[in-house]
């Protein structure tokens, strides 16, 4: 394996789990790093970028959601949950709180294989291969996972809701629905998807100021979708 080969972190507390997921994914191609508690995978995380983060959610030292949302919104972090936890709510939270993807034990090693190959490929390039959108007095970094405004003030967004955004800007002035969403973002289709969404877009218009009545750019269509309204130019950082 190489530097360019995927790295993906484990932080679980049960030694079986982090062995079992690091020699699955080794012997997918992954490199790995593996964690028992979150104060040493936070230390890590000053040498090390990981490309995935698979983290627990019942943690001996740190309260999980609390991380995954530091993760995700101050590191740009790609982060896939997996916890015993089972119910509606505890998913919905995950991914409202920026989570990528969340899976519930006990599963199957290679569904997390498949989930991360998902997630690798959604962050590919696509026709805009830019790091810089620009529109109205916006400038969306998503280098720096931060937008700026025209007077320089810049506000961070996660990496989950960079991918909404990013869906949006790449598609400006088209009816996007909830089933295209969820084809382009991943994850199961059902209410803690669409409850994860509608928390994503109500963050993102107030991040861009809007009038939650009244919104500019990113319009509610009911019953259909959303349209972006702006125009966006693309370029590099």
């Amino acid at each position: 394996m190489t530097a360019t080969t995927p790295l993906v972190t484990i932080l679980d507390d049960e030694p079986a789990i982090r062995t079992m997921l690091a020699q699955t994914l080794e012997e997918a191609g992954f490199r790995t790093l593996t964690f028992a508690r979150a104060t040493e995978f936070e230390a890590a995380l000053r040498t090390h970028s990981p490309d995935i983060c698979l983290v627990d959610l019942s943690l001996p030292d740190r309260d999980g959601l609390t991380l995954v949302h530091r993760l995700a919104l101050e590191q740009g972090a790609r982060v896939i949950i997996i916890s015993g936890r089972a119910e509606v709510q505890d998913r919905v939270t995950g991914l409202e709180l920026g989570a990528d993807d969340y899976i519930i034990k006990p599963f199957d090693p290679a569904e997390v294989v498949a989930r991360i190959r998902a997630r690798l490929r959604r962050d590919a390039p696509g026709p805009n291969t830019g790091n810089t959108a620009r529109f109205g007095p916006w400038t969306a970094h998503f280098d720096r996972y931060v937008l700026e405004d025209d007077t320089g003030q810049e506000t961070p967004f996660s990496h989950a809701e960079g991918e909404v955004l990013r869906l949006f800007l790449d598609r400006p002035k088209r009816l996007i629905s909830r089933q295209a969403m969820q084809e382009a973002l991943g994850g199961a289709a059902g209410e803690s998807f669409d409850r994860a969404m509608d928390v994503r877009i109500s963050r993102l218009r107030t991040k861009l100021r809007e009038d939650p009545k009244n919104p500019r750019l990113i319009k509610t269509i009911y019953g259909a979708g959303y349209i972006f309204l702006g125009d966006v130019s693309w370029g590099p950082a």
